[in-house]
């Protein structure tokens, strides 16, 4: 999920949080939600919530103080408009005395199984002992199953306060895969919280193999597109899920958001999956380095340039549907790896909506397509990317509409892709002719694109 804050509401928020009790700061909550893989139909989704304690009433009685909020959560289905989920609880904590620090927050966490789809989540926050301290957030949540078809592909990334390896305590909320791992739903680190702690799963759909090698590349950069920290590792593909867990310290960075980008490429199958996550980080002694961006620093502070020439390669290939003639003619000529590297650094950055200034939205655009294409479209002979399907998704993006007839009794299977902002309106035709769900492109009218007006006789039982 991308959280919708700017630097600006950070400083607010902040300010907030630094007030004193006695000024009755503002109903501080947050929520945060990861996706991980559960089977070819359906993820599991983790909610993360937090309750700021100082900003509720507390109660004392007896020898107990505690404060009481609710928290909401409604999950609609966005095709149909019917709720999946319409609940609230009520969450309840003992605190030690009635003024409780400002950076105290009760932290949960509750999960659910939910199909694939596209969903509209409302989740909220109230103090029961006051009926004006409360917040609703809504937001949109798309459903892709992480465990389907072959090659990899990667959970969302779950950042937390503190990770417990090698747990015992099995009865936690926070419990999973022998790790404890305490959420950190506001997202906000630095001051307060020194270390960005993060837990994801890889996943190797299909059967593992002892043959196949990993590259995990790890980036953190900052709002200009700096990189503050890089690093990769290679693994083994032996089993068909793992856990990957870090920590990065902040403690000496300046305020701003950073961006926690994780690549995984498969160097045997030649497929590739990719996760981020942006975080914030408030240190307010901390002086801000001097103004930088991207193109300060070039290829070698880029995400480039710590490519193998068989990643630049890959990537290249990929990138192919994208690029010019020309483009492609000066690739196949460059022999050195600073060449290529330095190559796919210009190829991006002048597709970049702002070159050389923020994080490069066309890329990471590019990416997420890429991924979706291995995951929703791989066969056993090829990944996603190299199919008719992949190909147009990545090319032109997700289509208005899907018109899908998997199970016509005269015809084969097929599908028509309608993008209703290209040319006034066109159309692909995707059909399955031979039987093993590998479907190709029978017609368009798309200018530049197979055209074929008897794609129906084609497709004809």
């Amino acid at each position: 999920m991308l959280k919708k804050i700017t630097i600006l509401s950070l400083f607010v928020f902040m300010s907030c949080a630094l007030i004193n009790a006695q000024n009755k700061p503002k109903f501080l909550f947050d929520f945060d939600y990861a996706q991980f893989g559960y089977d070819s139909t359906s993820n599991y989704v983790e909610f993360y919530y937090s309750f700021n304690q100082s900003t509720m009433r507390k109660v004392k009685s007896d020898s107990t103080t505690k404060i009481e909020g609710y928290l909401y959560i409604t999950i609609q289905d966005t095709s149909s408009g019917k709720n999946i989920l319409n609940k609230h609880w009520k969450i309840m904590q003992n605190v030690k005395r009635l003024v409780v620090k400002t950076d105290k927050n009760l932290v949960g966490e509750i999960g659910f199984i939910i199909n694939k789809g596209t969903y509209r989540i409302i989740v909220g926050g109230s103090d029961s002992l006051n009926s004006k301290n409360k917040k609703f957030i809504t937001d949109y949540m798309r459903v892709e199953p992480f465990i389907v078809g072959n090659g990899i592909t990667i959970s969302n990334i779950q950042l937390a306060s503190k990770i417990l390896q090698d747990s015992q305590n099995k009865k936690s909320i926070f419990y999973k895969n022998t790790y404890e791992v305490i959420p950190s739903p506001t997202e906000i680190f630095g001051e307060n919280l020194p270390v960005v702690f993060y837990y994801y799963e890889l996943y190797s759909n299909g059967k593992a193999r002892k043959d196949s090698v990993l590259k995990i590349l790890t980036l953190i950069y900052n709002s200009k597109g700096k990189i503050v920290e890089r690093k990769s590792r290679t693994i083994y593909n032996t089993v068909p899920a793992r856990v990957e867990v870090g920590a990065f310290p902040v403690v000496k960075l300046p305020t701003d958001s950073y961006t926690m980008l994780f690549s995984v490429i498969d160097t045997v199958a030649k497929t590739r999956a990719s996760s981020y996550k942006t975080f914030y980080v408030y240190n307010p002694n901390i002086k801000p380095a001097k103004t930088t961006t991207v193109k300060s620093g070039g290829v070698i502070s880029s995400v480039f340039g710590v490519m193998s020439k068989e990643e630049c390669d890959n990537l290249f290939d990929e990138s192919k549907y994208i690029a010019t003639n020309s483009e492609i003619n000066q690739y196949s000529k460059i022999n050195t790896l600073r060449g290529k590297r330095k190559f796919l650094y210009n190829f991006w950055d002048r597709r970049n909506p702002n070159p050389g200034m923020q994080q490069n939205t066309a890329y990471s655009q590019f990416l997420k397509r890429v991924d979706k294409s291995n995951r929703k479209f791989g066969t056993l002979t090829r990944p996603g990317w190299k199919t008719d399907r992949g190909r147009v998704l990545i090319k032109y993006g997700e289509p208005s509409e899907i018109d899908r007839y998997p199970n016509q009794i005269d015809t084969k299977p097929y599908e028509i892709w309608r993008y209703n902002d290209i040319e006034g309106g066109v159309i692909f035709v995707f059909a399955d002719l031979n039987g093993f769900s590998n479907y190709q492109l029978i017609n368009s009218t798309k200018r530049g694109e197979l055209q074929d007006y008897n794609w129906r006789s084609r497709i004809a039982q």
